[in-house]
């Protein structure tokens, strides 16, 4: 896990994402452990798991920053770059296992990108 180090806030969060196999928003975190560790904490937290490749994180609807966990990726790198699908009717939000082909940019280097799908989700869609 790199250099973060074993708090008893950096377990929780943990626990967290070990539990949930969707991507989980800064705010619910803060919603749901607010009553445990304050706000700072827990945002430092996730801010030094991303640092450490250990979750990755991406803007949902209305600009919420939301986390997911890292696959096999380093603190030079990370390599886990998909999109993300989030169900405007029961707000899951979750990493797709398709791929993206970008365009080739002239004279440019793209580093990171983001692409967020939106629309309802296999539990919400109505045939």
């Amino acid at each position: 896990m790199g250099i973060v180090r074993k708090t008893k806030a950096v377990e929780v969060l943990l626990n967290e994402f070990k539990m949930n196999s969707v991507a989980i928003s800064a705010k619910l975190l803060i919603d749901k452990l607010g009553g445990r560790f304050n706000k700072t904490t827990i945002y430092g937290v996730l801010d030094k798991l991303e640092e450490d490749a250990v979750l990755h994180s991406f803007l949902g609807k209305d600009g919420l920053k939301w986390y997911a966990k890292c696959n096999n990726c380093s603190t030079a790198e990370h390599k886990d770059v998909h999109p993300h699908f989030q169900c405007l009717s029961c707000g899951k939000v979750d990493c797709l296992t398709v791929s993206v082909d970008l365009p080739k940019l002239p004279n440019r280097k793209i580093e990171f990108f983001q692409l967020l799908i939106q629309g309802k989700c296999e539990d919400c869609v109505v045939l």
